[in-house]
């Protein structure tokens, strides 16, 4: 379950396909838009276990780290399929020393909420080294009980706990935690102890030039139409305290949540956002006065969510995004460096062959000066949920 109903739209292609799904790695596809598809990986698979939501971070001495939400396997309990929402659901992270080629076996826990299942962590790595992970959590109640919620957002017997991060300063080893953000101004829901939500995102932060950590979160303004608006808030000390800054996008009819936050190299900074109400189109809203403000939100003229923006070594830009419309998987777009030709960009296809829209929720990272490796989710033929990969070449213009 997301925050948001399942939209259903046509596709609208702006530029050419490319490549077809499972391109062998003694295959290559040929270069477009300035990456290059190598191959397919599996990150972490297990029968037992329902994995999703992956994010990932490259350690100064080129270790890769995943983290990731794992839940029982509720099929194989005899249940008749998958949910969003688990009790059982914990964060978990697993490593890798060579590039990707192998990843540790056994999931090290990050954290296991007390109140409920977590879901979604959310990782950045700063300067320094610190790796800050934010996640939100569902908390399971019985029918009489979560029946008299009526001031939660609730999904069956689950009500909604908000946000909480947690920090490492060892590489992931160790999590200090969990921090509680304030909630943003205007917030609607309410947690199972009757207070406003702790502002929450599914999706990147980003560590300024200035050293401040911005966040752009979601917001339930309108809790009986379940209607959510984006808002920016501000840590100036790594992710220990954080203060509200400003709106970012709200609309009457259209939702807005699961942003992704980049800097420019100019410090603009850009957020790219999943909407409900929309027909799936991505929406863009720029900051060019350090996250005093947003200018007004854009149509970005394609479907797809939620996104990633990475940093390429020549400056351009990496937007990855699920694609849950079939031929389900997950896509991307090269940009420039200031993220001005989001609309004009050729889209990629980098994975089609998904066997439905419960996949994607793509994060991606450097691993050399000529390779990047983006992280998600995926399903075939609706089978077994779990954690995997798309290694890419990047080649210069």
């Amino acid at each position: 379950m997301r925050f948001q109903v399942r939209l259903i739209g046509a596709l609208i292609f702006t530029s050419l396909v490319w490549p077809l799904a499972g391109q062998a790695k003694d295959n290559p596809a040929k270069s477009t838009a300035g990456i290059k598809k190598v191959e397919d990986i599996v990150i972490y698979r297990d029968e037992k276990f329902y994995a999703a939501f992956p994010s990932i971070v490259s350690r100064p001495d080129g270790e890769l780290l995943v983290a990731f939400r794992r839940a029982p396997n509720r099929r194989l309990l005899g249940e008749k399929g998958y949910s969003h929402t688990d009790a059982n659901s914990h964060l978990v992270s697993v490593r890798s020393k060579d590039g990707g080629k192998t990843w540790s076996r056994e999931p090290e826990l990050i954290f296991a909420h007390p109140f409920g299942g977590s879901q979604d962590p959310c990782m950045v790595q700063l300067r320094d080294g610190t790796i800050v992970c934010s996640s939100y959590g569902w908390a399971w109640l019985q029918t009489n009980v979560a029946s008299r919620m009526t001031n939660s957002l609730r999904h069956g017997n689950y009500c909604f706990l908000g946000g909480y991060l947690v920090r490492s300063k060892d590489g992931g080893h160790s999590w200090e935690g969990p921090i509680i953000p304030p909630p943003v101004r205007g917030e609607t829901s309410c947690d199972i102890f009757g207070q406003p939500v702790p502002a929450y995102n599914r999706g990147p932060m980003c560590e300024g030039k200035d050293g401040r950590l911005y966040w752009v979160v979601a917001s339930n303004d309108l809790l009986s139409k379940r209607r959510t608006a984006t808002h920016l808030m501000i840590s100036a000390d790594k992710g220990k305290t954080w203060q509200y800054a400003c709106p970012v996008a709200r609309d009457d009819k259209i939702t807005f949540s699961e942003t992704a936050l980049y800097e420019t190299p100019k410090g603009d900074l850009v957020a790219f956002m999943r909407t409900a109400n929309f027909d799936d189109h991505t929406v863009v809203a720029r900051s060019t006065d350090d996250g005093k403000s947003f200018g007004a939100w854009q149509d970005a003229g394609f479907q797809g969510h939620p996104h990633f923006a990475l940093r390429l070594p020549d400056k351009r830009v990496l937007l990855v995004y699920g694609y849950r419309h079939a031929p389900f998987g997950v896509h991307a777009r090269v940009l420039d460096a200031e993220c001005m030709d989001f609309a004009a960009a050729e889209e990629i296809v980098l994975r089609d062959d998904g066997g439905n829209g419960d996949l994607g929720y793509p994060w991606a990272t450097m691993i050399s000066k000529s390779r990047a490796l983006v992280v998600y989710y995926f399903n075939s033929g609706d089978g077994l949920r779990h954690i995997a990969g798309t290694l890419l070449e990047i080649v210069e213009p």
